[in-house]
């Protein structure tokens, strides 16, 4: 059987709030074997400060190779640099209009132009709530253009038991999109103990 796993993924770490969400990434992804390489906004540095206790040095550390981002000769700013695609997460509105736009002022919204030019997977974890209308339109763009918009929402039927639960499942499923299965999503219909507790759902169903 061929191995469809890929082996090498971009991840993107922008200021937006829910930048745990790309921590948890780089941790599945190393564990998975998968070469990571991160580049992370200056405002991303600062809402780590926010809203974890890692040091930056920590995140880094995550990952198999970290770039700037302000390194717009790097190795990921060239499509002839292969890769299995990209990640953002989380992705601010400013960093989603850059890449929509394709008038790209850092690496990262370089790196992710990059990925759609050559046609491969790039998924941005939205997030922002609530949205304008100006917001739906550059999300339709960007699916228009082959980007992936996967807003980091929790799935309430997995029965989550703690946010680390809510944050492991969505990021599971965000690799899904890239046939990579790490064993932490609970998935409808496989599930034995989801299985079970089904008939309950169905009667409180409209």
């Amino acid at each position: 059987m061929q191995d469809t796993t890929p082996k090498r993924m971009i991840i993107g770490i922008s200021g937006a709030s829910g930048v745990t969400y790309g921590v948890r990434l780089l941790e599945l992804l190393r564990n998975a074997g998968v070469e990571t390489h991160l580049v992370m906004s200056k405002t991303a540095e600062q809402t780590f400060a926010y809203e974890t206790d890692l040091k930056i040095a920590e995140v880094r550390a995550l990952a198999n190779v970290n770039h700037a981002i302000d390194d717009m000769a790097s190795a990921i700013s060239s499509g002839s640099f292969r890769t299995a695609g990209m990640i953002v997460a989380p992705c601010s509105m400013r960093s989603m209009s850059e890449i929509a736009s394709g008038v790209t002022t850092t690496l990262l919204t370089r790196a992710a132009d990059v990925v759609l030019k050559e046609r491969r997977r790039l998924v941005l974890m939205v997030r922002e709530t609530p949205l304008h209308t100006g917001h739906l339109r550059t999300m339709t763009a960007l699916s228009e253009i082959g980007a992936i918009i996967a807003p980091p929402l929790p799935a309430f039927y997995a029965r989550p038991e703690s946010l680390d639960d809510m944050v492991e499942h969505t990021v599971g499923r965000v690799l899904d999109l890239y046939d990579i299965d790490i064993g932490v999503v609970r998935r409808w219909g496989e599930d034995e103990a989801l299985k079970r507790r089904s008939p309950s759902l169905r009667k409180i169903a409209p």
